[in-house]
């Protein structure tokens, strides 16, 4: 057998002061050996990341020294001073974070911070860097890597900020590779770009992968064994088909268990009720440049049309830049579209657009006010038109309910709560405007599987009780399935394709689909329609 690189020997990890348990690693054991990639898969607060973290020496100093030992190379390497740790990590120890955009410093050029390492730890030559940077940047994949070299983080997509991140994590040939959630954020192409990616490099170099993810799909397509976690503690560990097709623990099986399909939820569901919502023809052109800079001109969305049914979840599907969130803004008139119009079909009563249309956000921390309780998030827009504050709290309590949460929750701040949770409440604050349509922009596309698997339920749950209409924007096409009776995609701005879910799974017409349908990971045990 091949030797370990690095071997984790009953590794625990306390929790600083008072919290729902004693450690977040809880005496955990595994190794991976050279040319081996071996998955760490978990929940949110499992202790995966502080696992990583503890094998790169960067535990934040609230956590105490760590008990147990970490061999790289059969060095106990928890014992290593400071300096020891900074010249392995990057030369012997690369890891890739999962937001770039946090990772990479927003005001250096993307080819300086690639050199950063290189200048740490070798003594070459500005020329002989330089070169190093470009080769390593054309290992990766990135296009025309001089023009790139000068360019900023903001200039570059996602997948490609992704790629700078690898290039940097890898330009010394380390022997371990710290993969933490790489491809959580990315559209399912660009992940599956990444995923060839990692695993092409670790072929070519013989390294060893840790690789830190929630989504049992990207395991199936990478892993060759699997550890499992959960608050702290190992689970179960093995081969990949071991793990996942003969699963030991419970746990594991509710994972498994979580994972979308491809098989439409709503296969042969027709929506009958009144049209809530239609848009014609509309686009949105962002014009740049001027006296000194040359113009240019961006279709960010090109005639797009649709109709929503009361009752009815029309998702819209595409990559970062296809126009689905710009769609959904100008329908929702937080941006004025360039042409084109909404129409809502008039109802009894006053109400305007904003109370009979409501969004639900991706990020539901960065959408609830840190300083202001949920209470007061949930209340603000009702008692705007008119609800006195103790109606709008009684409401506002019973929503909690609905949504599967404690009505005295209300008094608390957002920090005070799980992902999942935060977004159950960025739910409540929208059903509190009683709307007829709600926007639903990557609701849980953030959220651990089990989490986004009880998010939808209620999602679909609410429709039922409230008879609404939905527009459900997603990159996730095995989510779409669970959820969505029609689906629009998008590309570049357009829409190519639109139908029944069952009919585009089953037969998608246009090329873009058929792409988006190939990358989705583990998609050979992803059941399609018949």
């Amino acid at each position: 057998m091949t030797p370990p690189v690095i071997e984790v020997e009953n590794l625990a990890i306390s929790l600083p002061g008072s919290g729902d348990r004693g450690f977040a690693v809880d005496h955990v054991s595994f190794s991976v050996a050279a040319g081996e990639i071996v998955c760490v898969v978990g929940e949110s607060g499992s202790g995966k990341s502080v696992t990583a973290q503890s094998i790169m020496g960067l535990l934040p100093k609230v956590f105490p020294k760590p008990a147990g030992r970490i061999l790289f190379e059969g060095k106990d390497i928890t014992r290593a001073t400071p300096a020891e740790m900074r010249e392995l990590r990057g030369r012997s120890i690369g890891m890739i974070f999962q937001e770039p955009m946090t990772a990479l410093n927003p005001v250096q050029s993307v080819g300086k911070q690639i050199d950063e390492v290189l200048r740490t730890h070798l003594s070459l030559s500005s020329r002989e860097r330089f070169e190093k940077v470009l080769a390593a940047m054309a290992e990766v994949h990135l296009p025309e890597p001089e023009s790139l070299y000068h360019a900023f983080p903001h200039q570059l997509s996602g997948g490609q900020r992704q790629r700078v991140l690898i290039a940097a994590a890898l330009i010394l040939q380390p022997k371990l590779l710290i993969a933490d959630e790489p491809t959580t954020a990315l559209d399912v192409t660009t992940q599956a770009q990444i995923l060839a990616q990692i695993r092409d490099l670790q072929r070519q170099r013989g390294m060893g992968v840790l690789f830190i993810t929630h989504d049992i799909g990207v395991v199936r397509e990478i892993a060759d064994r699997v550890v499992v976690m959960r608050a702290g503690k190992m689970i179960e560990q093995g081969a990949v088909n071991q793990v996942l097709d003969a699963p030991a623990s419970d746990y594991t099986r509710m994972l498994i268990a979580s994972v979308p399909t491809l098989e439409p939820k709503r296969n042969g569901h027709v929506v009958t009720g009144d049209v809530a919502l239609k848009a014609e023809a509309l686009t949105k052109t962002y014009r740049s440049g001027g006296l000194f800079r040359k113009a240019r001109t961006v279709h960010a969305l090109k005639g797009a049309s649709l109709s929503v049914r009361r009752g009815e979840t029309l998702g819209i599907i595409g990559e970062s830049g296809s126009g689905k969130s710009t769609l959904a803004r100008c329908i929702m008139q937080l941006i004025e579209p360039s042409s084109g119009t909404v129409e809502l079909p008039r109802v009894q009563g006053d109400r305007t657009l904003r109370q009979r249309m409501q969004m639900i956000f991706q990020d539901p921390y960065r959408s609830l006010n840190p300083r202001r309780t949920v209470g007061q998030s949930i209340i603000e827009g009702p008692m705007n038109f008119g609800r006195s504050q103790a109606e709008a709290l009684d409401r506002a309590r019973e929503l909690m309910q609905l949504v599967g949460l404690e009505p005295h929750a209300v008094d608390r701040f957002p920090h005070q709560f799980s992902g999942g949770q935060r977004q159950r409440i960025s739910i409540a604050r929208a059903l509190a405007m009683e709307p007829d349509i709600l926007v639903a922009d990557e609701a849980v596309s953030a959220l651990d599987v089990s989490v986004q698997a009880q998010v939808l339920r209620l999602i679909d749950d609410i429709q039922k009780r409230f008879d609404l209409a939905i527009l459900f924007i997603t990159h996730d096409l095995r989510v779409a399935a669970q959820i969505c009776d029609r689906l629009i995609v998008m590309h570049r701005g357009e829409i190519v394709e639109q139908g029944p879910v069952s009919s585009i799974f089953a037969a998608p017409a246009h090329r873009y689909t058929r792409e988006l349908l190939a990358s989705i990971p583990g998609r050979a045990e992803q059941k399609l329609p018949a």
